[in-house]
């Protein structure tokens, strides 16, 4: 039977009297799109950086690549990529000189940096800004580079979030094609976006975090069978939003200067 490549067993935790995570358990295994979602504030960014080593559980066991994660290990996290939604880039290097630091973080040669970050900028398209200084580039620009530094080392699992912001239509195929090529060479994604749709349609099963706890966990066809047969259903009947209309509906009154909160 195959190995599970993560595997979280009841993680708690809390920053100060605010419990984040209330008990946090699944399995990741080989080769699977995860699509890891949520509303804002229920875990999924405290999970990813406990994972990455980033943060330290209060409680509970996570075992990465079938060893158990505790203290200042680090050679673990070679075999991660991460595309945070919000990513702060040295503004003042080339893209080029970026991903030199990048990669050499994760132990590679400049050399062999140079010539596999040209090859990936020019299949995104943008190798003519190879020596740009990325205060340049477009929002766009900037996201194909982050892409491309969690890959430059061959990781094992990679951790996207919300990786398609800015890019135009024709490179979201192609990113979308290069997700399907990672998980032929039987790598693990998870993939976090608040675009449902193309959550529903890229993952290969769903993880639903809301309020601290995992409330769905599966494939679409087997969490979304009473779901009226969207995700964006089953988000809302899961964490319980449903006032979207009432909103749309104040929001649209106070264009025209009728107020609903008074």
């Amino acid at each position: 039977m195959m190995e599970p490549i993560i595997e979280m067993k009841q993680v708690k935790k809390a920053f100060g009297q605010k419990e984040v995570l209330k008990g946090v358990d699944f399995k990741v295994y080989p080769g699977q799109i995860i699509g890891y979602i949520g509303p804002n504030g229920a875990g999924k960014s405290t999970t990813v950086k406990i994972i990455m080593g980033l943060l330290s559980q209060d409680s509970g066991e996570i075992h990465i690549f079938g060893e158990l994660l505790q203290g200042n290990q680090e050679e673990y996290k070679k075999r991660i990529g991460y595309v945070p939604e919000n990513a702060d880039l040295y503004e003042t290097l080339t893209a080029a000189e970026y991903l030199v630091f990048m990669g050499q973080l994760y132990g590679l040669e400049e050399a062999v940096i140079i010539k596999k970050a040209y090859q990936m900028m020019t299949a995104l398209g943008i190798e003519a800004s190879f020596h740009a200084r990325l205060e340049t580039f477009s929002k766009g620009m900037r996201q194909k580079v982050l892409i491309i530094s969690s890959l430059l080392h061959d990781p094992d699992v990679l951790f996207w979030d919300e990786p398609l912001n800015g890019l135009d239509a024709n490179s979201v195929l192609v990113i979308k094609e290069i997700l399907v090529g990672l998980k032929e060479r039987g790598k693990t994604i998870f993939y976090s976006s608040h675009i449902m749709d193309t959550v529903e349609k890229l993952s290969d099963r769903i993880l639903l975090l809301n309020d601290g706890e995992v409330v769905a966990d599966g494939s679409f066809k087997e969490i979304a069978q009473e779901a009226d047969n969207t995700l964006e259903n089953l988000f809302n009947q899961l964490t319980g939003f449903n006032e979207q209309g009432e909103l749309a509906d104040a929001f649209l009154g106070a264009m025209k200067g009728e107020f609903a909160y008074e």
